[in-house]
């Protein structure tokens, strides 16, 4: 039963416990994170301030006149929520509550007589006293609270302004608090399917590196949300070569994501030969330019080469990816591999990939990645850069795993460590 119901006889009447009573409201109020909760807090304490004998909430949101619906009710032996349970509220029209809602005013009887035949005549009837306080919404009163007592001129006039005020307020900040809840709750269904996107999108990359003849290799794969659009892979072919493929889908998040499993399914179904490695981009670009990108202004970069394990060659094509860094055993830098650029996939169905060929000697380390990497950001904005990459990649000559981790402990030393803003993809190999 409503606290209402049994609401106390006798006010607080000196300042002092009024203003402790308020205090204390108020602030367990704050604590609060369910609106039903905090309004039953609400009314238990004010009405120690200002005691009733009943009140009623009704509400014209969503309706038309002159129809309402009951919300609360002290006469309800069960406590409904009406934000879950709307369903359960009675719908009435016409009457004095009618009248009342859809006068946007707050109202005073000392001698209310209700007809037998008004709809709301079961909540009103026993009652002389009534204020009538509506509760604004986009400057109309979509709610009104009616409180009552049994005699008649039961209240005080004076304190009609400080109850619409006091009202208001509390409405308002019961509103924000829904929406706070419902927030939430979007935000946790939201992340949940997020979560969902990124389990299904890292299913699509390689479970591990996997083992290639006379080249080692090691992979770092982080995205800067749930789901993103990096993507990198590995393709072996029935003549001993390897392709070798790293992406990166513009924009962040799902977007991102579900063209990155585009770009992954198009790479599977390519049933051409292994070289030249253009074709394999010539076919995802094709097709993205065609159904995918054309209305949605993203596209992807691509780096893709096939490796032959015998030649210790690296035969490859760009489509607007950064250009991998190759670190030649005893070398003083490392070079870009930059000889064969194109424009990104997706922009152009006719684009044609041109590839070149590199010879790798015992020791070479190749580092490829995205530009994850190179523009991740300091305090103060300024980005990474390929310089400092380059630093790390001279510094990290060992073993693919040792170029991964002096790479990343680089950004994270030039960064603070601050969270990442964008997809980060490291794929390193060295050839034995």
């Amino acid at each position: 039963m409503s606290a209402l119901a049994h609401a106390a006889t006798k006010p607080v009447a000196d300042w002092r416990e009024q203003l402790a009573l308020v205090v204390t409201t108020t602030r367990e109020m704050s604590r609060q994170t369910d609106p039903q909760e905090m309004r039953r807090i609400y009314v238990e304490r004010m009405s120690q301030l200002r005691p009733i004998d009943a009140s009623v909430s009704i509400s014209r949101r969503g309706l038309q006149p002159p129809w309402y619906r009951v919300t609360r009710s002290t006469r309800w032996t069960e406590d409904v929520n009406p934000w879950k349970e709307a369903h359960r509220l009675p719908l009435l029209s016409g009457g004095l509550l009618a009248e009342l809602i859809y006068g946007d005013q707050p109202r005073l009887f000392d001698d209310l007589r209700v007809p037998d035949d008004d709809p709301a005549a079961e909540y009103l009837a026993e009652f002389r006293s009534v204020v009538a306080i509506p509760l604004y919404d986009g400057g109309a009163a979509l709610n009104m609270a009616l409180l009552m007592r049994r005699e008649p001129g039961a209240f005080d006039p004076a304190d009609l302004p400080d109850l619409v005020m006091m009202s208001n307020l509390f409405g308002r900040a019961t509103h924000d608090l829904l929406l706070m809840q419902r927030l939430q709750e979007a935000y946790d269904a939201a992340d949940h399917e997020m979560k969902l996107v990124a389990d299904i999108q890292r299913s699509l990359l390689p479970k591990k590196s996997p083992q290639i003849p006379t080249l080692a290799t090691a992979t770092y794969y982080h995205t800067s949300q749930r789901a993103g659009g990096d993507y990198y892979d590995f393709f072996h072919f029935a003549d001993g070569q390897w392709g070798i493929l790293i992406a990166d889908v513009s924009g962040h998040g799902t977007p991102a994501a579900v063209l990155m499993a585009v770009t992954h399914s198009l790479a599977h179904t390519y049933n051409g030969p292994p070289t030249p490695p253009g074709e394999l981009l010539n076919y995802v670009n094709s097709y993205l330019a065609r159904l995918y990108t054309s209305e949605s202004n993203t596209f992807v970069t691509a780096f893709y080469g096939v490796y032959d394990p015998a030649k210790r060659t690296l035969r490859y094509a760009s489509a607007g990816h950064p250009p991998p860094r190759l670190l030649r055993r005893g070398a003083a830098a490392p070079v870009e591999l930059d000889s064969a650029a194109g424009v990104p996939l997706g922009i152009e169905a006719a684009e044609r990939y041109r590839e070149q060929q590199v010879q790798l000697a015992p020791g070479d380390q190749l580092l490829l990645y995205t530009d994850g990497i190179t523009e991740a950001e300091a305090a103060d904005g300024s980005m990474f850069g390929t310089a400092r990459l380059d630093a790390a990649v001279q510094g990290g000559a060992a073993s693919p795993a040792n170029l991964l981790r002096s790479v990343l402990n680089a950004v994270d030393a030039y960064t603070g460590s601050r969270p990442a803003t964008d997809d980060r993809t490291l794929l390193a190999a060295q050839v034995l």
